[in-house]
C-alpha cells in the first residue's frame, strides 16, 4: 500500500481499531502493575484535593481535575491576585477555593496533591518543597533551570513516598504510545536515523518602559529565585509565546527545553525501554540574541551520541532541521515531533498526528507485539490521579524527566560555550569542557536555594 499521510485522531482511531480504547481512561488491557495508593490521611473514597501552583495561561490544564468525581481543586497559589481570581471565575464558577500569594502557605494546608504550572525557574524549588510537605506532584515541563536543579530532583525519588507526574502529556496520546510500541516490536527494523525537532525560540523583547507593579501583584514572590529586575511588559506579562518567562535566561533556557522537552521525551521513552543510558557527547551550534530582552537560544542544531546506539540523534529547531531531514515518500513534517528511520520503514509521531512508511505499519497498532508500555489512557491528569489511587503507574516518571531534561541542557551548554560537551553518567557531571562545568549551576536568590547538596555534588 502507499505510504500514509498524517492522520487525524478520528481517522487514526478508526483505521487502527483503537476508538474503544481512547474512550476510557484505564483500558482493561495493558494496565501497569498497580503502585501503592498515596493519599496521606484520607479515605480513598473521598476526593483527592488539588492545589494549583501557578494560575497563568498554561494552568488551564489543571481544570481537568474538576468534575471527575474523584478530585477537586481546593486551593490556588499565584503572586498575581488577578490571575488567581480569573482562574477561579473561569473554572471553579463559584466553588470555594483558598487563595495564596505564597505557595508555601498552600503546602501547609490539607491538599493531597499539587499541580505546578509556574515559570520554568520555579519548577524545581516548588517541587522539592512540595515533596518535603508530603504532597503528590504534577510538575510541568521542562524540569530544571540548570543541570544542578535536575540532579537535585533525585531527592524526591530517594526520600519521599509520593507520586510524581512530569508534564510531558504527549505520552498520554495514542499516537506517541503506539509509535513507541511499534518501535519496540521491531516493525521498522533496526533504527538507523533519529531526528528530534520543535518550534524555534524568539528574539527581541524590550526592558522598557519600566512599569509600576500592579496592585495585588507580589513581584518579589514572582521573581523568587531569579535576580532582581525591573517590572516591564515583556518580562512579566507578555502575550502567547512572547512571554519573558520562556525566553529570558534568568527564567528559562528557551524553547530548546521549553518546547524541546516534548519531542525529546518521546525519544527518551524509547531510550528508557531500550535500556540506553545517558549520552556521552553533545555537539551543537545555535544562535543566542545579542540585542533585546530575550537572550535564550533561538535556533539550534545538535548531534547527540549515545553509547550502544548506532545512529547519532539529530536535535534541532523545526526550521534548521529541514536541511537535514531525509526525503521520505509521504512524510509531512509538523512543527514538532520525533522521526525514526529504520532498515524496513520509518515512523514519525507527535501530539497531533502519526505517520509511517506504510498503512500496514499503522494497522499493526491493534497487535503491535509483546512489548508494551504504560497505557495512560487519553488524559495525563487522569493518569496522575489513577497513580495516586494505586490504579496505575505514572506514564511520565521523574527519573526519565531528569534524563531528558539534562540532554536539553547539554545542548544549550555546547552552544553557549562554543564547544562540544561530554557527560559522565557515573559522576553526573559535564566532561571535556571546563567552561561548561560552572554553567551546570545557577545562582538562586535567598531563601529559594532549597537544593540538597547530597544530590547535586
Amino acid at each position: 500500500m502507499s505510504p500514509t499521510k498524517t492522520e487525524t485522531r478520528r481517522q487514526f482511531l478508526k483505521t487502527t481499531g483503537l476508538a474503544a480504547l481512547a474512550a476510557v481512561s484505564l483500558p482493561a488491557i495493558l494496565r501497569a502493575q498497580s503502585a501503592p495508593a498515596i493519599v496521606s490521611g484520607k479515605n480513598l473514597n473521598s476526593r483527592i484535593r488539588i492545589g494549583v501552583i501557578g494560575c497563568g495561561a498554561r494552568s488551564s490544564a489543571a481544570s481537568a481535575y474538576i468534575g471527575t468525581g474523584i478530585s477537586e481543586v481546593v486551593a490556588l497559589a499565584d503572586p498575581n491576585r488577578d490571575a488567581r481570581r480569573k482562574w477561579a471565575s473561569k473554572f471553579l464558577k463559584g466553588q470555594p477555593a483558598r487563595e495564596y500569594s505564597d505557595f508555601r502557605e498552600l503546602l501547609q494546608s490539607d491538599v493531597d496533591a499539587v499541580h505546578i504550572v509556574t515559570g520554568d525557574y520555579w519548577h524545581v524549588p516548588a517541587a522539592l518543597l512540595s515533596a518535603r510537605a508530603g504532597k503528590n506532584i504534577y510538575v510541568e515541563k521542562p524540569l530544571g533551570l540548570s543541570i544542578e536543579q535536575c540532579l537535585a530532583c533525585r531527592e524526591i525519588s530517594a526520600e519521599h513516598k509520593i507520586v510524581v507526574q512530569y508534564g510531558t502529556q504527549n505520552r498520554s496520546t495514542v499516537y506517541v504510545r503506539s509509535g513507541v510500541e511499534l518501535l519496540l516490536n521491531g516493525h521498522i527494523g533496526e533504527v538507523k536515523e533519529i531526528y528530534v525537532f520543535c518550534r524555534e525560540g524568539e528574539s527581541g523583547g524590550s526592558p522598557t518602559p519600566v512599569l509600576p507593579v500592579p496592585e495585588g501583584f507580589d513581584y518579589n514572590m514572582w521573581l523568587g529565585p531569579a535576580p532582581e529586575a525591573p517590572f516591564c511588559e515583556d518580562r512579566v506579562l507578555g502575550k502567547a509565546s512572547r512571554k519573558g518567562i520562556y525566553h529570558i535566561n534568568d527564567y528559562a533556557i528557551g524553547f530548546i527545553a521549553g518546547w524541546g522537552a516534548h519531542p525529546y521525551d518521546q525519544l527518551q521513552w524509547w531510550l528508557d525501554e531500550m535500556n540506553i543510558g545517558m549520552p556521552t557527547k553533545v555537539e551543537a551550534t545555535g544562535r543566542i540574541p545579542t540585542e533585546g530582552l530575550f537572550n535564550t537560544v533561538v535556533d539550534w542544531d545538535a548531534t547527540i551520541t549515545y553509547p550502544g546506539l548506532q545512529p547519532k540523534v539529530r536535535f534541532a529547531d523545526n526550521k534548521t532541521i529541514k536541511a537535514t531531514l531525509p526525503k521520505l515518500d509521504g512524510f509531512e513534517p509538523s512543527d514538532h515531533g520525533t522521526l525514526f528511520v529504520g532498515e524496513k520503514g520509518w515512523l514519525f509521531f507527535c501530539r497531533t498526528g502519526f505517520q509511517a512508511s506504510s498503512r500496514e505499519i499503522l494497522q499493526l497498532n491493534k497487535n503491535p507485539g509483546p512489548r508494551r508500555v504504560i497505557n495512560a489512557g487519553a488524559s495525563h491528569t487522569a493518569n496522575f490521579l489513577d497513580a495516586i489511587l494505586g490504579k496505575n503507574k505514572v506514564v511520565s516518571p521523574l527519573d526519565s524527566a531528569i534524563r531528558s531534561d539534562i540532554c536539553c541542557h547539554l545542548a544549550d551548554l555546547a552552544i553557549r560555550t562554543g564547544h562540544s560537551v561530554g557527560w559522565d553518567a557515573k559522576k553526573n557531571t559535564v566532561t571535556n569542557n571546563a567552561d561548561a562545568v560552572p554553567l551546570m549551576k545557577r545562582a538562586m536568590r535567598a531563601p529559594w536555594n532549597v537544593l540538597n547538596p547530597k544530590y547535586t555534588a
